[in-house]
């Protein structure tokens, strides 16, 4: 089964800033080429998980019945492109919680993971990705043994490489030029 696994804010909607969130549907804007990256994945044959991080919940800065509804709108767009996302995980937790889900750890992932295992599909990680505009996100798919591709449509920038703590197999400047790079593979 091939999967991608992408983080949201910064690869397929516009990074809020740094200590910002999305608070708000109003506040969510896919970036340009995001739709049409999706649904190339899509057609190629690979599904696709959104694993964010989104600890403005639990900071009281938003609702999770916002964070649902914003979730819900957002699938709900990409629907009528006839883009499907096969399944949206959220860390809602705060840094300081040291739960398993939060990235960089790989709870997440194994959730999505686990999903598809119940339902009898395998996965070989090996042959997935994980598409981030964080080095947070490329440790993330290190340690669950994904390939990994850093976009720079979010928060990092390319001159920052001399900073990174792991780097990632490929960059892109956005989720386009990403699909396009595993599409390719």
């Amino acid at each position: 089964m091939k999967i991608i696994f992408l983080d949201r804010d910064g690869v397929i909607n516009k990074y809020p800033g740094d200590t910002e969130y999305v608070k708000s549907w109003d506040e969510f804007y896919f970036l340009p080429n995001s739709k049409l990256a999706l649904k190339k994945l899509n057609d190629a044959g690979f599904q696709v998980f959104i694993i964010s991080n989104q600890a403005g919940v639990s900071k009281g800065v938003y609702s999770k019945e916002e964070l649902d509804f914003i979730t819900q709108r957002m699938l709900e767009e990409l629907g009528q492109d006839n883009i499907k996302i096969s399944g949206v995980y959220y860390c809602t937790h705060k840094p300081e919680d040291k739960c398993s889900c939060r990235k960089p750890k790989t709870g997440l992932i194994m959730m999505a993971i686990e999903k598809l295992k119940n339902i009898g599909i395998e996965t070989e990680l090996s042959k997935s990705y994980f598409v981030g505009d964080t080095i947070k996100d490329i440790e993330t798919g290190k340690l669950a043994g994904l390939k990994t591709i850093l976009v720079f449509s979010g928060k990092e920038r390319p001159e920052n490489r001399s900073k990174w703590q792991h780097l990632p197999d490929f960059t892109a400047l956005d989720l386009l030029e990403a699909a396009l790079t595993i599409i390719k593979q």
